[in-house]
């Protein structure tokens, strides 16, 4: 019998713990032992203590209130997990005590933050009891019972707790109502077939009170333990608390914040909103999944698979809350034990993202505010003109007429097939926006759209049966229903008509959370408890209807206030279906709202931002968290959305933002222009520079979206990933990785011409001359004038890079350069996937080449593991080798002798080497 005392977080005391669907053990009642106590007296102390700091706090407020209960002194401060999270409510003694739970005013905190619980739950608050647990096939099915009402409507009584060992890292448990079918996610996930042989975690219970116990096996760390705090189950609030075994968590998105979040009563909303990125607001997209790193450096993740309405409360125990109001508790737990493994694995459930086109890694550029397709034009033949790199122009909504999807200005925007044609024939690329709403003020007859989806049903519905109408850019405006495959052929037909004037190549999805300029509708929204819920967790507006559709909107699948957060996720996946029927080839979709799994249909830019350096700096952590989330294709807008740049923070942005993995400048109407061609001289061949930087490596960033579409490695990833060891790097979030081998430290403050950053341990190179660091671990300040931006490459590393061109399609063409960054072991490895760029599922079909790099004494040697045509176009023309120690006396190709150079920094070169890449060699230095 497992005892609770070997865990490091408060339990209570009577109850019984099971191991694995075990026989349950009766509790014990032995003698006193001498270390209880010593335990007993400890708590008197405490007891003792506490009420005098109460009573002395009371009394220097000038009012004596009724002495809590002694339990509820037991409780320290960052272990009260809130009783009346209800905001809006001032709480009083009365409330709190009329819900059974403890009161204890304390100082309210600074800045108007929320901090310490005054209304918590007492250590003997009723909770569920666990009945029954038997075995299954793939793990157990036990049924919970609650024998108290909690206080809120419609307390569901009986709960069926499922359980699978689905793989030795991944545990899945799942509770809802036994009697009755409840809402659950319709997302695909994984089946497994049979139960996990050797888990390398330990799952217990507590029978009464119900919670679970989850422990990793090899270090007796508790990653979950719900017994902190009761389990609520109604109709429309449920609720469960854990302790936490560290500080260190990450994700829990979508919102503006540091990458780690604090656990100082910290409150994240998850409810997709249209509002500018700001701190403490819920924004764009949905996330519920977070990562934490343990304290011995392993790592695991938790996913609750629900869409409903949600909060989640982070406090200093540690401990969390998930606070959700409808659908079921569904929980992965991914044990990792290193990060990359448990974003792996939590990608094995959500789906992997899909392959990009290569052209999607190139430089995009877009505004708001061109006014016509000639300035669109204009801005792209500058672009050519001075010879900066670009793969795409996109268009806002000023190209529609009266800003109603799938039309065309035909005033000011009528040569815009010219302009798409005159793309194509210089290997660019057409994005254009869309927006969910479609105009419903248009006479009978006179567009198709509304017309035709309206007769055949496909419109979001109040509950009178008739469209919901709402307001967003053309003025009235119905929602199409994305829950209805309908409605997919429906888009689809759209798309088809419009691409039939205007070939596009890429669709951009914005407001789709969606996004409403009126709450709820034209008519508001009727009573009821799915527009009013018993409990609104902390949404921006205070109402889940503030700027979207009510939630009592009806849909194919359920209603709105299920569906509301998926309603991107599900645009998302009807627009790239239609992408791949209309073109053939890979879709290209960038989406403003997301949810788990979106990363199979589309990439995502993280918003309306400003331009401002700290709106700069947030883009990092936003970068790293869609990382976790399993969307790679991911950036902010370069040089920022809203307010005018300025030329330093612009240049600044660009070298940023040329690693992002999505690379887009957008601007907003009425600022002032901010494509690279506009500013000086000087700021114009920085930002140039660096663009050519990004596509000279393009076949290293390609390859790494491969890694992440084969098995959900991340792209841009966060140092901790990589050395985990290292506390140090646990907090960074102003610096990042591309793959495992690319360290990018960029400038994020004006007016500076050097930056500080954190080098981890072990031998680094720069970049661009080949120059070793030494670093044991430690910040290191860095020379960095307004043209240059801080790369460093990893020892052991092999980066594969193309001479740039100024498109993806002209750079392919041109020679590698590998670039060998050799370890203090003098050995290195790299790979490269390549393909034609566009086509369909080709490492699916075979229609691919990978080509493995390998260093070991003093020998480069490329091994051609599958090969395709494509390979056969592809030259390696140069081979540089950083950390030579010593200069050769002569250079073998294939046995050959080949000229070469060599430099005091210890850079060895080999040029014109003139190697197919579907030809293995060797190449030897001695």
């Amino acid at each position: 019998m497992k005892s609770y005392q070997k865990l490091t977080t408060t339990h209570p005391a009577a109850c019984r713990v099971e191991e694995e669907g075990a026989a349950p053990m009766p509790s014990g009642h032995g003698k006193l032992a001498p270390w209880w106590v010593g335990c007993g007296l400890l708590v008197a102390a405490v007891l003792l203590s506490t009420i005098t700091v109460w009573v002395l706090q009371q009394v220097s407020g000038g009012w004596l209130g009724p002495m809590p209960p002694p339990k509820c002194f037991l409780v320290p401060e960052s272990h009260r997990f809130d009783c009346y999270p209800e905001r809006r409510v001032v709480v009083t003694q009365e409330l709190c005590e009329s819900r059974g739970c403890c009161f204890i005013q304390s100082p309210p905190p600074a800045h108007g933050k929320r901090g310490v619980p005054w209304c918590f739950y007492p250590p003997d608050f009723p909770s569920y009891t666990m009945e029954s647990l038997n075995q299954t096939a793939l793990g157990m099915v036990g049924l919970l019972v609650r024998r108290e009402k909690a206080y809120y409507p419609r307390d569901i009584e009986k709960l069926r707790l499922d359980v699978e060992f689905e793989t030795d890292t991944r545990l899945h448990i799942k509770i809802t109502d036994a009697a009755n079918p409840r809402y659950e996610v319709p997302l695909d996930v994984p089946r497994v077939m049979k139960r996990a042989e050797n888990p390398i975690y330990s799952l217990n219970f507590s029978w009464d009170p119900f919670g679970v116990l989850l422990q990793r096996k090899a270090t007796g760390t508790v990653l979950l333990n719900t017994t902190v705090a009761p389990l609520i189950f109604a109709d429309q609030f449920l609720q469960i608390s854990t302790s936490l075994p560290s500080k260190f968590l990450y994700g829990l998105g979508e919102h503006r914040d540091s990458f780690l979040h604090s656990l100082d009563w910290n409150t994240l909303t998850l409810w997709a909103r249209d509002v500018s990125p700001t701190e403490s607001f819920n924004l764009y997209g949905v996330h519920p999944f977070y990562l934490l790193m343990e304290e011995d450096g392993n790592a695991h993740g938790v996913f609750l698979l629900n869409s409903n309405a949600m909060e989640v409360a982070l406090q200093p125990a540690p401990g969390l809350t998930w606070r959700t109001i409808g659908g079921v508790l569904d929980f992965y737990i991914f044990l990792g034990p290193d990060p990359n493994m448990v974003i792996q694995q939590y990608q094995q459930v959500i789906g992997f993202p899909a392959m990009p086109p290569m052209w999607a890694l190139g430089f995009h550029l877009c505004r708001w505010g061109y006014g016509s397709s000639n300035e669109t034009w204009r801005t792209v033949r500058a672009m050519r003109n001075y010879q900066i790199p670009q793969d795409a122009q996109w268009n806002d909504i000023d190209y529609m007429d009266g800003y109603r999807d799938f039309t065309l200005d035909s005033q000011n925007f009528y040569s815009l097939p010219s302009m798409v044609e005159d793309l194509h024939k210089h290997g660019q690329h057409y994005v254009m926006i869309l927006d969910p709403g479609i105009s419903s003020t248009s006479p009978h007859g006179s567009y198709w759209p509304f017309d035709e989806g309206l007769r055949r049903g496909l419109f979001l519905n109040t509950t009178k049966g008739q469209p919901l109408i709402g307001q967003v850019w053309p003025g009235l405006t119905a929602f199409p229903d994305f829950s209805n495959p309908d409605t997919h052929q429906w888009w689809l037909e759209n798309l088809q008509h419009f691409y039939a004037h205007v070939p596009f190549d890429g669709l951009w999805i914005d407001m789709n959370e969606p996004s409403n300029f009126v709450d709820g509708s034209e008519d508001g929204c009727p009573p009821g408890e799915l527009d009013s819920p018993p409990y609104t967790p902390a949404v921006l507006g205070n109402s889940l209807s503030a700027k979207t559709v009510c939630a009592s909107t009806e849909q194919k699948v359920s209603v709105h206030y299920n569906l509301h957060n998926l309603y991107g996720l599900m645009e998302a996946k009807a627009t790239a279906s239609a992408l791949v029927k209309i073109r053939g080839k890979r879709p290209f979709v960038i989406s403003r709202s997301t949810f788990p799994s979106q990363g199979r249909y589309s990439g995502h830019w993280l918003g309306d931002n400003w331009s401002q350096w700290k709106d700069m700096y947030y883009s990092i952590p936003g970068l790293l968290s869609f990382s976790l989330f399993g969307i790679p294709l991911v950036g902010a807008d370069i040089c920022g959305f809203s307010g005018n740049t300025s030329e330093e923070l612009c240049t600044r942005w660009t070298q940023l933002g040329a690693f992002y993995p999505f690379a887009r400048n957008h601007n907003n109407l009425n600022d002032k222009a901010q494509d690279p061609t506009v500013f000086s001289p000087a700021a114009r061949t920085a930002m140039k520079d660096v663009l050519l930087t990004r596509y000279s490596l393009l076949p290293f960033l390609y390859t790494l979206f491969h890694r992440a579409h084969l098995q959900g490695d991340t792209v841009a990833r966060p140092l901790f990933f990589e050395f985990p060891w290292d506390v140090a790097t646990w907090e960074l979030d102003r610096q990042f990785l591309w793959g495992r081998s690319l360290l990018v430290t960029p400038v994020l403050e004006p007016g500076v011409d050097s930056v500080t950053g954190y080098v981890p341990q072990g031998t680094w190179y720069d970049f661009y001359t080949g120059s070793s660091v030494n670093s044991n671990g430690e910040m290191l300040k860095m020379s960095a004038p307004l043209e240059h931006l801080n790369l460093h490459i990893r020892e052991g590393s092999i980066l594969p890079t193309q001479k740039p061109g100024i498109t993806t399609e002209v750079t392919r063409g041109n020679p590698l350069r590998l670039i060998v960054a050799l370890s203090s072991h003098a050995t290195a490895w790299g790979d490269l996937f390549w393909d034609d760029g566009e086509s369909l599922d080709t490492f699916e079909k075979g229609n691919y080449s990978y080509v493995v790099f390998n260093v070991t004494q003093n020998i480069f040697t490329s091994t051609v593991l599958h090969a395709n045509a494509e390979a056969t176009k592809v030259t390696i023309g140069t081979l540089s080798i950083f950390g030579v120690q010593k200069p050769p006396s002569k250079v073998l190709l294939n046995g050959q002798e080949k000229p070469f150079s060599y430099l005091d920094n210890q850079v060895l070169t080999v040029s014109d080497l003139g190697m197919s890449l579907s030809q293995g060699f060797s190449l030897q230095w001695l």
